[in-house]
């Protein structure tokens, strides 16, 4: 249930209104906007009287929400959320570019990349510490030490960090990072969304290969209600019956969320492709699709590369894909 309020409202009024709805055993969203406030009741709304809420003062009108989803829906909070990593911001008009590669090997490599990627335009270093793979015998990556890693790339470069936790029992491990990101096949690992939900950092979440709009956004509910609202979701392809790429990438995803939720959208065409070539003409359909940024493989050496070297780009290549891309976000209004 949603309750907008008017602009012109008397505090008073509104200070009881809140201490009712407490009262309830209801917790409260609010949304600020220019001309009003819009107040978002979780929980078991059933007993409140529409009615009556209606029939205050202060209140413009009173909305019962249909979808599952709640806090991360629009129509509790209007207004973009901008997700804030320092000066860095994702959402509301901007347009960021993570990059950085599959898995971290060692301190050279990732000091290289991140200094390489910052230099073509990344506002945000990714790498895989911990590493999900099919086969059990393939590269897990460095674990902690991958972390350490990545610290010290972000000590040399001033990049802030997102990289994939897989378990809870890792928690303290991600303590120093700026940005903590739910790989696609935990998107419905509920127990690891709640844990991760209560750290207090910014989350990139990842579509599950097989999940709808629908469920990824549930799985953002779970984020929220344990505490963080700074939710990035990330469409990285799901499977379909085609075979030529890795993943198919959802484009309409985009638009989709865009009408559906406030929190940011970005995509990851390295993934969704799994081909280094595809990633140019699909990071530029995400900037026109309205993206709020893009997430980019980039390694040094990508035939060597320990992990998914076959879609990741080289600096070079990823420094074109910027300047292209960014002619795009010139068209659409997007500031980068």
């Amino acid at each position: 249930m949603i309750i907008v309020l008017k602009k012109d409202r008397d505090e008073s009024q509104y200070k009881h209104l809140l201490e009712w709805i407490k009262s309830l055993g209801l917790k409260t969203d609010i949304s600020e906007g220019e001309n009003s406030l819009v107040m978002g009741l979780v929980g078991d709304t059933s007993r409140v009287d529409i009615d009556l809420v209606r029939s205050l003062d202060i209140v413009e009108d009173v909305k019962r929400i249909q979808e599952p989803f709640k806090m991360a829906n629009r129509k509790f909070h209007p207004e973009d959320t901008v997700v804030k990593i320092g000066d860095v911001e994702i959402g509301g008009g901007t347009f960021a570019y993570i990059a950085g590669p599959c898995s971290v090997e060692s301190e050279a490599q990732i000091i290289e990349v991140a200094a390489a990627v910052k230099a073509a335009g990344a506002k945000i270093l990714r790498g895989g510490a911990f590493k999900p793979r099919t086969s059990p015998y393939a590269f897990q990556g460095l674990r902690d030490e991958g972390i350490r890693l990545l610290l010290r790339a972000k000590e040399e470069t001033g990049l802030p960090i997102v990289t994939e936790i897989m378990s809870e029992v890792h928690i303290d491990l991600f303590r120093d990072l700026d940005i903590v990101q739910i790989g696609a096949r935990d998107m419905q690992n509920f127990e690891l969304l709640k844990a991760v939900g209560k750290m207090g950092k910014p989350v990139v979440l990842k579509r599950g290969i097989a999940a709808t709009v629908q469920e990824w956004l549930m799985s953002a509910e779970y984020l929220m209600s344990e505490g963080c609202h700074d939710v990035i979701l990330c469409e990285r392809g799901i499977r379909t019956y085609e075979t030529s790429t890795r993943n198919t990438l959802d484009i309409s995803a985009v638009p989709v969320l865009k009408e559906l939720t406030h929190l940011p959208v970005i995509v990851d065409p390295s993934h969704a492709s799994g081909v280094a070539r595809y990633v140019k003409p699909l990071s530029k359909a995400a900037a026109a699709a309205g993206a709020d940024g893009v997430m980019i493989e980039v390694h040094n050496d990508p035939p060597r590369a320990l992990c998914d070297g076959a879609q990741s780009l080289r600096p070079e290549q990823f420094r074109d894909v910027v300047t292209e891309v960014n002619e795009v976000l010139k068209a659409v209004g997007k500031r980068v």
